[in-house]
């Protein structure tokens, strides 16, 4: 276990131990002389209707995952068309005046140390970015982000190529 993951655990467990141990007011030993305080409960409020929906809207897309070789950022051929047809998609639903960003995240499989992934699985996810701007979607909706090897899809080793990759996630703005 890493020094790390040690450290949040034990973190962890000493916010729980607080809030299980923890003195809560009304358990507390009030002062001499103060009276305790009774607070009513708010009155029901009543929920306005602003227009807005309380949830983003649902993109009708349905982007694909990329992957990438091992230590390798570069994007392969039959990937580069999943990217062509991911970019068709967006750029027909901008056209028909959908509002949303993109958010590309960059993942690796477990090789390596944790920083190095993170570093990896960001260029991994700007290289996609930037293959989505060539193929002309419009870049200020495109955000990335690395997860590095923190959501593997699979530990087994054998399958660690499917670790290795972008996946595209849409939310409405």
């Amino acid at each position: 276990m890493r020094k790390a993951d040690k450290a949040v655990i034990l973190l962890v467990s000493l916010i729980a131990t607080l809030m299980l141990f923890g003195c809560a007011k009304k358990t507390c030993v009030k002062p001499v002389g103060e009276e305790p305080v009774v607070v009513e409960p708010p009155a029901e409020i009543e929920e306005v209707e602003t227009g807005e929906p309380k949830t983003p809207p649902t993109i009708g897309l349905n982007l694909q995952t990329i992957y990438f070789d091992f230590d390798r950022f570069d994007i392969r051929p039959s990937d580069a068309q999943t990217l062509e047809q991911n970019a068709n998609q967006i750029k027909k639903a901008l056209n028909q005046g959908q509002n949303f960003r993109v958010t590309i995240e960059g993942y690796c499989c477990p090789i390596g140390t944790a920083e190095y992934n993170m570093a990896l699985g960001l260029r991994r996810a700007e290289t996609a970015k930037a293959y989505l701007i060539k193929l002309g979607v419009n870049g200020t909706i495109l955000n990335t982000v690395s997860y590095g090897e923190e959501r593997l899809v699979t530990t087994d080793s054998l399958e660690y190529h499917l670790n290795r990759r972008c996946e595209f996630k849409t939310v409405g703005k």
